[in-house]
This record gives structure tokens, sequence and C-alpha cells, in this order.
């Protein structure tokens, strides 16, 4: 079965995006890239990643998408601006009637890398494996096609388990 993912980092400076295609269990990459913002208001950075995603969506029809969850980090204002640059993220996919699934960092690097605590040079070692790129498609990129990757891989055997009650710990669910 052929599926399209979009992965999306977002972020309000640097908003990652990768897609790749799922046929049974093999993994093709197609695009990867990153939408950068000015420093102009947030209304407007705001604005501009969701344009950006649209138009994104639109040349490469996925099917599905995966966008990373917020992480709570020790500065509150910058939580809640990374809230709002997944928020415009969400809008642009539903905008286009597109399934959106959402997944923490834990649980991309443990689909990914294997271990859920994994520093980012080793998620973007992978995901070149995965994807057989010959070089890295740059940070926030890595990140999201690693989102993708994760969807990709949690749509399929044990991944269609309810996680219903579980919790995760230690970058496992239990």
């Amino acid at each position: 079965m052929h599926i399209r993912i979009l992965g999306i980092d977002p972020g309000l400076r640097n908003t990652g995006f990768g897609v790749i295609d799922r046929n049974a269990h093999q993994l093709a990459y197609i695009g990867s890239g990153c939408v950068r913002t000015s420093d102009g208001t947030l209304p407007n950075r705001l604005k501009m990643i969701m344009d950006s995603l649209r138009k994104i969506i639109l040349q490469y029809s996925p099917d599905q998408v995966a966008v990373e969850q917020v992480f709570v980090n020790v500065n509150p204002k910058s939580t809640l601006l990374l809230g709002q640059a997944r928020g415009a993220a969400i809008c642009a996919a539903v905008l286009h009637d597109l399934e959106v699934s959402e997944y923490t960092a834990l649980q991309i690097k443990q689909a990914v890398v294997g271990n859920g605590h994994a520093h980012k040079n080793q998620v973007q070692a992978m995901v070149m494996q995965l994807l057989n790129l010959s070089k890295s498609p740059g940070n926030d990129a890595a990140d999201a096609l690693a989102c993708a990757i994760c969807h990709a891989h949690g749509s399929v055997g044990l991944g269609k388990i309810s996680t219903m009650g579980l919790r995760m710990k230690r970058g496992r669910l239990v």
C-alpha cells in the first residue's frame, strides 16, 4: 500500500519539512527543506509558515501529515511561541483535509534510532541510512524526515495497537 507522508518539525524561525513514500515496508525519500521566517511580527511569521506549508502540500500531495509535539522547556514564552508555530503547521494540513498525527521527540527517536534519548547526530545518521541519502538534509529537515519515518513505522505492525492508557517512560510505551 502506497502512502505519501509529510513530516513537520515546527519552529517559529525554522520549520523543517520532509516528504517520504511508504510502499509496504519500503521507504523512499521524496523531498525536504526548511521554511525560514523573517524577523517580522508574530502574526506575519505564522502566516508565512502556514502559507509555505500549504504550497508544499500542493506541490507534494501528501496523504498524511506527522507533526512533532511541543516539548515543554524552561522558558514558558519559548514553549508558547513554538506551540503557535505548530498550530500554524497543523492548520495548513487540516485546511487540505489531511489526517494529522502527532509524535513526541522520544517516540520519534525510539522509532528511528531505537533509543528515545538518542542525540541529533544519531537521528540524522539513521535518517540518511533509512532513506539512502548521500548527504544530510540539514537539522530541521532531518528532524521532519524522522517524524515522517516514525509515522511510517507506527502505521504498520505493532504500531496499530492502541496506545490509549499507556505512557512514555525512557522512550518506551509502558
